[in-house]
């Protein structure tokens, strides 16, 4: 018994320790993830961020489990997806798929572009959910010339993708101060500095993000908040269950003796 014992206890020490240790690392280097405006709900930005998706993601990245017409759930008519949002060669009862040849983008970029239906649940962390990852990742990009496609990335440093929002953000810099650490010298992120500008304000820009990183939660999950409607009403229903449970069984048991 005592040999099981400290064998989870050991375990739980080892989980314990690989915890505090990735939250140690997390602490001593990278940047913190901000956190992302949760607005599945808001329909109007949801169909904000189809838009973007469509006109800024789906030339490269696909999103092969997730079919046009399903945006008819965020109150997008099949006309209006027609007129607004299909290529000419797709058919609105079709996946989204990139218009790029792949081996091309393998050469251009060194790797294929991933599909994004998941992505937002796939790269949560232990910073934040996948959205927080997301919504910091578009909104980090930088000019550096010593990348192939001239932009670097600080949530994702030498990121093969070049800015795709870049017209909108215009380009910036990062600025960094020069801090002591355990008797060293380093450099901290301490904030932006605006290069040229861009077609939207930064306030502008944060929101359009958002919505687009609201729209890639929905389409990772499209049913969520149908389910999660569903699963209040269960709970409700199950709680006004247990109470006629309860007293039935008061009512059978009374006169056992």
């Amino acid at each position: 018994m005592k040999k099981s014992i400290s064998g989870w206890l050991a375990v739980v020490g080892l989980a314990l320790g690989l915890t505090f240790s990735a939250a140690a690392s997390a602490e001593s280097g990278g940047l913190a993830w901000d956190k992302a405006p949760n607005k599945t709900t808001d329909v109007a930005s949801l169909q904000n961020g189809a838009k973007l998706f469509v006109n800024y993601c789906l030339n490269c990245h696909s999103a092969a489990f997730m079919r046009y017409n399903r945006l008819q759930d965020i109150g997008i008519t099949e006309q209006q997806i027609k007129d607004n949002l299909l290529f000419a060669t797709d058919k609105v009862g079709e996946t989204m798929k990139a218009n790029i040849d792949a081996r091309q983008a393998k050469d251009w970029f060194g790797t294929t572009p991933p599909d994004l239906t998941l992505v937002a649940r796939s790269r949560a962390g232990h910073g934040g959910t996948g959205a927080d990852y997301l919504y910091t990742y578009l909104r980090t990009y930088y000019r550096d010339d010593t990348k192939a496609t001239g932009w670097n990335n600080l949530v994702f440093p030498s990121v093969a993708m070049p800015n795709p929002l870049w017209e909108l953000q215009g380009e910036r810099r990062p600025v960094y101060t020069k801090v002591v650490q355990h008797g060293h010298e380093t450099e901290v992120f301490k904030g932006w500095e605006q290069v040229t500008p861009g077609t939207m304000t930064t306030l502008q820009f944060d929101t359009a993000v958002g919505d687009l990183v609201s729209y890639l939660q929905w389409m990772a999950e499209p049913a969520q908040n149908t389910r999660i409607r569903i699963g209040v009403w269960v709970l409700l229903f199950l709680l006004m269950s247990l109470v006629f449970v309860w007293r039935l069984n008061a009512s059978y048991w009374k006169d056992v003796k």
